[in-house]
Order: structure tokens, then C-alpha cells, then sequence
């Protein structure tokens, strides 16, 4: 094993211990205890890297090793501390302690850079445990109205202003000024998919986001027995559901990449085997690098589900309660990590992302783009997540040299 390697196991293995749960898993959840726990000890670690440490007022977490000549120019890099409940030891934080390791070692090995370097621990991505998601990177561009969270709960009743204020933070009373001094974003970050795994390639350059379009779809018809009402009297709303999400998938095939189509709820009632089922609800979500494309799609399926409705007659309620844009990245960004990557010698690829990111945040204010590397098994958001040793080395690899080319050269 390499120092690196070495350097990189043992920061990871220690964050993601903040907030180990029963189950192996990583649970830590914005402002709670592990939250708290996971930024005071990054907090410590920058500054004992003679990194400036500051908090913002929502708890983004920010080190920075100040530009000699433009240190007004700040090249960001990291990511979110928070995890999904029982989440893997990698999203998120593999981003922050890239990040944090790739400054640490540029600046034993170059000094100070032209242009302020600054690592990011955000607070908040996920939407774990308060129905509010991107709170860190949101509030950084001013886009976040305090009174949209202000009262909102969590599982446990916890108000979002009380959650603030007991992890050492005053809640908000109006948006944040926008930042307006950050040259480029670099996020890295877990694939959480197997592209890469499957294409043997070790790192990836980010281009582009995929847009979302997410859907809850309620039928409803007649309940009844399921032994005296005849197949031609019946108002049958699995018989409806099945046929959408069929049609919807094999349309989907024949659409072919990059659209994805995914139906990953389904709540059925009566829900009993002897009964006709008089109501179904299902969500359906669907992504694109290509917002007319998304558009076109999704328009002819929404369509195609009525007519299915009124087929068999059932009435359809459809509601489109998220619709994102796709977000490209910059094009001089990933042009400038693809030349690091290649001058390197790493073996990379370009692809886009079919997840969201703070990156799409960022993307629509400043120059941003992402660096990937493979998910075992494209597993990700549980214990079972993970990424070879080798394969975390060489995007903070890719990582070194693009902030290198990002903050020391004109």
C-alpha cells in the first residue's frame, strides 16, 4: 500500500465511523450529533494543515489555503457531510477527504498557490431527514427563502430552527448574500452507478447532469369482490398500472441511452387477494442529459397513461411534483480536467451523471465540473458501498492535477 493509499484509507475509515449505526452503515443527518461530530473533527484536521477555518450561518464548513496572487479568486473543491439513513462510507464524504488530502499534498509539494485554494465540507445534500434537499450549496448562491424550511419536521417531530440552533447555529431570518468570489467548483465523487466498472476505466470527467422529471400517479376505480364481479365489469387499477408501467419501460428501450425510466413505488389499495383493487398509486421518475428530449418523453407517456386510463375506465390524477432541467457543465472546466487526467496518464473516460449533485447547483453560477470514479457493483446509499482502494488513489490523482492546473498556473 502507498502513503497515499494509506492516507486515503485511514481519512475515509475515520469519517465515516462518525455516525457507524448498528446495521454497519453510516447514519448522519443534518445538525444532529454526528453532524456536529463529523464537521468540529474536519475542523481540526484543516486547521492542523494550517488551512483558515470558517463556518458559514447554515454550518458549510470551509478551509482555505490562501492565493498568493489573485487570493480573491478561490478554486473550491468537496462536497456534503450528510449521509442517507444507513448510508456507505463514500458518498459525499470521499469528497471531502479528496479534497482535503489533494490541497494537503500540493501545498507540501508547490507551497502557495497564485489562486486561494479552499476545501468545502457542505452540510447538507441529501435530504435525509428534513424534506429540503441541497441546503448547503443552495444557500450559498442565496437561494434558499428560510421560511420554506423554518417550520418543517423531522421523523421525530424536531423542528428544522430547533435542529439549527441546538447544533450551535442561529436559524436564518432571511437569504444569504450570493457568494461572488469562487473561479471553479471541482466536486469528486463515487459514480454510484457501474458504467466505469464496466467499461474498466478508473476515473470519469463529468460534462453534464441529467434533468428529472418525478411523478406520483394515483388510478382510481371500484373495489370489488373478486369472485362475483365479471372480468368485463371490472374497474381494475393494478390491470391499468401494469399496463403503463409496461408500455412506459418497453418505450423507454426503445428510446435507448442516456433516457432512464425508473417506477419505484407502487402502494395498491385494498391491497387483499380477494378483492378487486379500487386504487393504485405509483411514482414514476425520468432522467435525460437532454431537456427537450426529457420533454418530448415524458409529454407522449403522461398522454399514452390517460388514454390507458379511460381504457379501462379508471380515473388518473398525475402529479409532477419535480421537474430539473439537465445542467452541462463547463465546457473549459472539463476540457481542463480531461487534459490533467490525460497528461497524468490516468485512465479516464467522459460521461455524464444520472445522479444529482451540489455540482448542479454550482453549475449554474460559476465554472464547475465533476470528477468520478467506479462503485463496486454500482451499488451506492448502503453499508455494501464501496470502491477499490486503487481506484479512490487515482481520482485523487486527477484531483491533484486539476487543482494544480486550476490554481497555481495563469
Amino acid at each position: 500500500m502507498t502513503d497515499l493509499q494509506q492516507e486515503i484509507d485511514q481519512e475515509i475509515t475515520w469519517l465515516s465511523s462518525i455516525g457507524l449505526d448498528d446495521k454497519q452503515g453510516t447514519t448522519r443527518l443534518l445538525y444532529d450529533n454526528h453532524w456536529v461530530a463529523a464537521q468540529q473533527g474536519l475542523k481540526e484536521k484543516f486547521e492542523q494543515e494550517g488551512l483558515e477555518t470558517s463556518f458559514d450561518v447554515v454550518g458549510n464548513l470551509s478551509g482555505k489555503l490562501v492565493g498568493s496572487k489573485y487570493p480573491n479568486e478561490v478554486v473550491l473543491t468537496g462536497s456534503h457531510v450528510d449521509t442517507v439513513v444507513n448510508g456507505g462510507a463514500l458518498d459525499g464524504q470521499f469528497g471531502i477527504i479528496a479534497s482535503f488530502i489533494a490541497i494537503k499534498h500540493l501545498k507540501e509539494k508547490y507551497g502557495q498557490p497564485l489562486r486561494s485554494l479552499e476545501v468545502i465540507a457542505m452540510a447538507e445534500e441529501e435530504g435525509s431527514r428534513f424534506p429540503f434537499a441541497f441546503w448547503g450549496s443552495k444557500n450559498i448562491f442565496g437561494l434558499v427563502d428560510p421560511e420554506e424550511v423554518k417550520d418543517s419536521v423531522d421523523s421525530e417531530g424536531i423542528v428544522f430552527a430547533q435542529a439549527m440552533e441546538d447544533a450551535g447555529f442561529d436559524f436564518p431570518e432571511k437569504k444569504q448574500p450570493v457568494r461572488d468570489d469562487i473561479h471553479a467548483f471541482v466536486e469528486i465523487h463515487i459514480e454510484q452507478g457501474n458504467v466505469l466498472e464496466n467499461t474498466g476505466k478508473q476515473v470519469a470527467v463529468v460534462d453534464s447532469i441529467v434533468g428529472q422529471k418525478r411523478y406520483d400517479i394515483t388510478l382510481k376505480g371500484q373495489a370489488n369482490h373478486a369472485g362475483t364481479t365479471p372480468m368485463g365489469y371490472r374497474k381494475d387499477t393494478v390491470y391499468a398500472m401494469s399496463k403503463m408501467i409496461s408500455e412506459g419501460i418497453d418505450d423507454a428501450k426503445k428510446e435507448g441511452d442516456p433516457l432512464v425510466l425508473t417506477f419505484g413505488h407502487v402502494a395498491v389499495k385494498p391491497n387483499t387477494v380477494n378483492v378487486v383493487p379500487g386504487e393504485a398509486f405509483f411514482t414514476m421518475d425520468c432522467r435525460h442529459t437532454d431537456g427537450g428530449a426529457l420533454d418530448k418523453f415524458t409529454s407522449n407517456l403522461v398522454k399514452r397513461f390517460k388514454e390507458i386510463a379511460k381504457e379501462c375506465d379508471v380515473e388518473i390524477e398525475i402529479d409532477n411534483w419535480m421537474d430539473e432541467e439537465p445542467v452541462p457543465m463547463s465546457k473549459e472546466i472539463v476540457s481542463l480536467l480531461q487534459e490533467a487526467c490525460a497528461e497524468a496518464n490516468l485512465n479516464y473516460t467522459t460521461m455524464h451523471s444520472g445522479a444529482g449533485h451540489d455540482s448542479q447547483i454550482f453549475a449554474q453560477h460559476v465554472p464547475t465540473a465533476m470528477l468520478f470514479v467506479p462503485s463496486i457493483n454500482g451499488v451506492s446509499h448502503n453499508p455494501d458501498e464501496s470502491t477499490k482502494l486503487e481506484d479512490l488513489t487515482e481520482g485523487v490523482k486527477a484531483l491533484i492535477a486539476s487543482l494544480y492546473k486550476l490554481a497555481y498556473q495563469e
